[in-house]
């Protein structure tokens, strides 16, 4: 088989080596690659929202399956477009995507088929909007309703905050269009869990827990961010609430969007709150998380070729994926300064010697090749991400990797994984 994968970060890297293990693969694309995913695919120079030229590369390359990564390219209807083509593509067509790619879409389904959720409105005027939060008072959360890259979220503590947050999406327009219109959620406390489930739009095929740091420093502190570390398995959801989140949540959800004729195919990635036993849902992702990617796929034992396959087909009848009887940590490498602004092509250092320790894979998210050396480019540079037989062991094989790679100004968080050794 030939395979192109579609994008550049740290989950696409993950991917692709996760896929490369696969004995039914010969070959293997990505677009547009970075230096870590060059080790194991060829790159190709196209753009992850250059739908037009991905057509034209997986026509001419013979493609027998593309794989979506970012949620951009799903959003703008790159499935569509490549199954109008005759191409298989694994991911949510244009329509599906919205459960990522509109707030307000999301809780809607969630309301009408009684998925739990916290309370909500959704407004497209902002004088509503200030007076909505005057009214309801805080904590409350502001969410712009588009997509922002995982940062469209403000969990304000005052309404002085809430309407600030209010001005900047809607009168600032610092996440452009995605900020036309906004949704305000009551707060909700609790511990956060992610949970992922292929699905073909009809069956379903869970994924083991894993929970991602969201905030950019350590205890919880600081701005969101796309992600600054994650690990799997999660205590937090235990064998009982595992069971109640896929009845509750993940089967009612893609229930849900087929009855209202908008199947959805590929993963669904679902953010929950969990308090006192009970899981109610932050957010849905149409596409892997990143970087929960990394500890999952880590633990993958089961060929993921065929998964993607058969959801791509819609013919998933798998019922159960085997995983390693390990936990696995991933640690977000990040330029100083993210997810404010930072100084790239900066050196990095010591991914030789990070290569030599077992049991751990650094994946590459925000790097770029420049003049021979391997540099800086992102906000997110690496997910060092190891492996152990318990949570306490992966988290130590981790840092042993955060350890030896440096470059001027590297943060990252040092207590990833703590809430699962509190348990």
């Amino acid at each position: 088989m030939k395979i192109l994968v579609i994008g550049g970060g740290g989950r696409e890297h993950t991917l692709v080596w996760k896929i490369a293990q696969s004995p039914l693969v010969e070959q293997i694309y990505c677009a547009p690659g970075n230096p870590g995913i060059a080790e194991l695919a060829e790159c190709v120079h196209i753009g992850a929202d250059e739908i037009d030229a991905l057509l034209d590369f997986a026509l001419a390359e013979k493609i027998d399956l593309t794989v979506v990564g970012p949620e951009v390219p799903l959003t703008m209807g790159i499935v569509d477009i490549f199954q109008t083509a005759g191409l298989e593509i694994f991911g949510p067509n244009k329509a599906a995507a919205q459960i990522e790619g509109s707030k307000r879409f999301s809780k809607d389904l969630m309301a009408r088929y009684n998925i739990p959720t916290a309370a909500y409105r959704s407004f497209s005027d902002h004088a509503q909007a200030v007076a909505y939060i005057r009214e309801q008072g805080a904590p409350i959360v502001v969410k712009a309703d588009g997509l922002a890259a995982g940062k469209g979220v403000i969990v304000a503590m005052t309404e002085e905050q809430a309407i600030a947050a209010v001005d900047e999406i809607m009168l600032d327009q610092v996440f452009g269009d995605a900020g036309a219109s906004v949704v305000i959620e009551e707060f909700m406390d609790g511990e956060e869990a992610s949970f992922f489930a292929f699905t073909d739009g009809k069956n379903i095929l869970p994924l083991a827990s894993s929970q991602d740091h969201k905030r950019v420093n350590d205890n919880d502190e600081g701005p969101n961010t796309g992600g600054m570390g994650a690990y799997s398995p999660a205590p937090v959801v235990t064998d009982e609430l595992y069971q109640v989140i896929v009845d509750t949540v993940v089967k009612p959800t893609i229930k849900g969007m087929a009855e209202d004729g908008c199947p959805y195919s590929g993963i669904l990635y679902v953010g929950l709150m969990i308090k006192d036993g009970k899981p109610r849902v932050v957010e849905y992702n149409a596409r892997f998380g990143d970087p929960e990617a990394q500890p999952l796929l880590m633990r993958m034992r089961s060929d993921i070729v065929p998964v993607l396959q058969a959801c791509a087909r819609g013919e998933l009848q798998q019922n159960s994926i085997e995983w390693y009887d390990k936990a696995a940590v991933c640690v977000v490498l990040a330029s100083g300064g993210y997810p404010a602004a930072y100084e790239k092509n900066l050196p990095i250092s010591g991914l030789d010697e990070a290569a030599e320790i077992e049991d751990l894979m650094v994946f590459h998210a925000g790097t770029a090749l420049k003049d021979g050396l391997i540099v800086n480019q992102g906000g997110r540079v690496l997910g060092v991400t190891g492996l152990g037989d318990t949570v306490r062991d992966a988290i130590d094989k981790a840092y042993a990797g955060v350890k030896v790679i440096h470059w001027d100004k590297v943060h990252y968080r040092h207590d990833i994984g703590a809430r699962a050794l509190n348990r």
